[in-house]
């Protein structure tokens, strides 16, 4: 093999403005496809099969949305990692995935009993958690300067969050039957669906080509990704995310019947849980100043305080507007936590295996974390006060690890 076949042929346009358009689009449709069903799912899971949902307990829906995302989490690194740092180009294993994934989540829309609904989910959840890393892998290979690039590229991951998640309910889940709203709740699922075929066909013909790095040394880069661990900051970052990828994930469990019961209509759940990935944007804009003001450590300490403070605020539970404006704080928690711990990530992993070290913390804040979410979930029990309570205390705890833990200096992979 010739030292140019070895070039990304995608670096001679990185950051012109075609490059940056579509990857904005790459993000908008990633976490389109996701939003649309993800906020409102467990109100439909939960109610009543008189009242037009599946009648499933807070254990089950636990199971459900924990075990899926684990389990897709978990069989990630050899789905995408592997994928695009050896085999395939990253943009045409992201087509596949999400080509199947559409046609399974449109089939999980006709399922209405608990095993079945839980086959189909793992089965879409395997599916789909791989593109998330590989989305952000293609993002960071077809950047330069990527600590400041990827964050207003990534923004539009959360413009497709909130424009979904608040626009189906808004439009169809407007029903002056309750029962009807919900009966409506899974078409959000074949909207998914149909979103993730056509981001598939997207991602086939339009996206920078990201080919594989076939110079690498080892023969499976998620192990030389799993050696990280060694590293002081990303030991840290992996302990700490786990808690706070829990309390995160069990925020979906809950946040939509939690709303509902302080006075928020189901047309308008959509656009109150929307708040806090509208939120995201503007820290998403302005996280490369917030990172060079105040370093990692700082910047994660953040987003782990905000976590604290906005589900404190939850327990309080009034006034209406105030658990409302909480959600503000929303794009603290992910902005600075979530994106910032993938920008260090990638800026800790060595160059030929980037797409398997995103894959591994992947398997912490995607796959760990849920599983203990619905085991969690589960065992906290169902009132309100209570869980927001144990969830801002654990954010408290994971604060302090994160301060006392993580180093003041980090040095990149050689």
């Amino acid at each position: 093999m010739t030292q140019s076949s070895l070039i990304d042929p995608a670096s001679t346009t990185k950051n012109s403005p075609q490059t940056l358009s579509v990857l904005s689009l790459m993000m908008f449709l990633q976490y389109a496809v996701w939003g649309v069903w993800l906020p409102i799912l467990s109100k439909y899971l939960l109610a009543d099969v008189g009242q037009g949902g599946l009648g499933f307990t807070q254990g089950q829906i636990g199971i459900i949305l924990g075990t899926a995302a684990s389990l897709g989490a978990i069989t990630a690194p050899f789905i995408a990692g592997q994928v695009a740092d050896r085999i395939m180009n990253a943009e045409r294993a992201l087509a596949l995935l999400l080509l199947f994934g559409g046609v399974a989540n449109i089939a999980l829309s006709q399922v209405t009993t608990f095993y079945p609904f839980l086959f189909v989910a793992i089965v879409y959840s395997v599916l789909y958690m791989p593109t998330l890393s590989l989305s952000n892998s293609i993002a960071f290979q077809n950047l330069k300067n990527s600590q400041a690039t990827f964050p207003p590229v990534r923004l539009w991951g959360t413009v497709g969050w909130v424009v979904l998640s608040a626009l189906f309910p808004l439009v169809y889940l407007t029903a002056t039957s309750e029962a009807e709203n919900n009966r409506r709740i899974p078409h959000a699922l074949i909207v998914s669906g149909a979103i993730s075929i056509a981001y598939g066909l997207f991602a086939w013909f339009a996206l920078p080509k990201t080919p594989p790095r076939r110079d690498a040394v080892d023969t499976f880069a998620f192990v030389k990704a799993f050696a990280l661990l060694k590293n002081p900051a990303f030991l840290t970052i992996t302990l700490v995310a786990l808690p706070i990828a829990m309390i995160h994930q069990c925020y979906f469990f809950r946040a939509a019947p939690y709303f509902e019961s302080i006075g928020v209509p189901t047309n308008y759940l959509g656009m109150v849980m929307g708040i806090g990935q509208a939120s995201e944007i503007f820290f998403l804009l302005i996280l490369g100043l917030i990172l060079r003001k105040i370093g990692f450590k700082g910047l994660l300490m953040l987003g782990v305080a905000a976590y604290a403070v906005r589900f404190g605020i939850f327990a309080i539970g009034t006034p209406l507007w105030a658990m409302i404006a909480a959600q503000i704080l929303h794009g603290l928690c992910y902005g600075c936590f979530f994106a910032g711990s993938f920008i260090l990530v990638e800026k800790l992993a060595g160059a030929d295996f980037k797409s398997s070290a995103q894959t591994v913390f992947g398997i912490v804040i995607l796959g760990l974390g849920p599983i203990l979410a619905g085991v969690y979930n589960g065992y906290i029990g169902n009132d309100f006060r209570t869980f927001w309570t144990a969830q801002a205390a654990i954010a408290l705890v994971s604060l302090v690890v994160l301060f006392v833990a993580f180093p003041r200096r980090i040095e990149p992979a050689a």
